[in-house]
């Protein structure tokens, strides 16, 4: 991003703070940039750090398109307890032992993720089941029954082993919940695991290392502000 001039609209590659929502970002920049305009491709979990992608303006016309492309994930899986949300969202529950694990044994179960897969998303995810969040169901310890979707992991690694926690990168088509990809290798294995860390890294060919804070957007704008008078 070379300028926050926003008189067309713009593309933003905002670095989200964890504990924000997507929502947030979008209600923090619209005042900053002032913009009548704005909203953001692809939401990340409060419990999710990097890439955002908010479009102001015309540029919003463009949001679908961006949801639609290719993402890539970095972050941390727990292995050998569960959690209700798949996620640090709620509490551990179901510790088992996982001293027969193996960097081997590991790979092999992810290598069965690799390519189109069939995904249940999460009860604590923003799906709506009817007219209602199934989060916010979840929240109310109701359950649901979610249907299964086809989609693609084009890449999934671990890269690094340090039992109980193992880091990850995956690249993946739209859709994927990277906290199911955390019970279904958990379930593989037969330990159980959840997400204790998330890192969106690139949508497209947007990337997380050209993304900037919300303080540096607001610095930006105060400077150009000040140049234009």
């Amino acid at each position: 991003m070379e300028s926050i001039l926003v008189n067309d609209g713009e593309v933003l590659l905002i670095n989200k703070p964890l504990t924000w929502t997507s929502f947030d970002v979008v209600r923090k920049l619209k005042p900053i940039l002032d913009v009548k305009k704005i909203g953001h491709a692809g939401t990340l979990d409060p419990l999710a750090t990097g890439l955002l992608v908010v479009c102001t303006g015309k540029k919003t016309k463009t949001i679908s398109i961006i949801q639609d492309a290719e993402k890539e994930y970095t972050g941390t899986f727990y292995l050998g307890a569960t959690t209700a949300s798949f996620d640090l969202e709620t509490e551990r529950e179901n510790q088992c032992d996982i001293s027969h694990l193996t960097p081997e044994i590991i790979n092999e179960a992810v290598s069965k993720f690799i390519g189109e897969i069939q995904q249940v998303p999460p009860m604590h995810s923003a799906i709506k089941l009817n007219g209602e969040r199934a989060y916010t169901l979840a929240r109310r310890g109701e359950t649901a029954e979610l249907k299964s979707r086809t989609l693609t992991i084009k890449e999934y690694e671990i890269t690094r082993f340090a039992l109980p926690e193992i880091d990850f990168r995956i690249v993946c088509s739209k859709g994927t919940y990277i906290r199911s990809l955390a019970r279904d290798l958990g379930e593989t294995l037969h330990v159980g695991a959840h997400l204790t860390a998330l890192c969106r890294t690139r949508i497209g060919n947007y990337l997380l290392q050209n993304a900037k804070t919300i303080a540096e957007i607001q610095s930006e704008k105060r400077v150009n502000d000040k140049q234009e008078h």
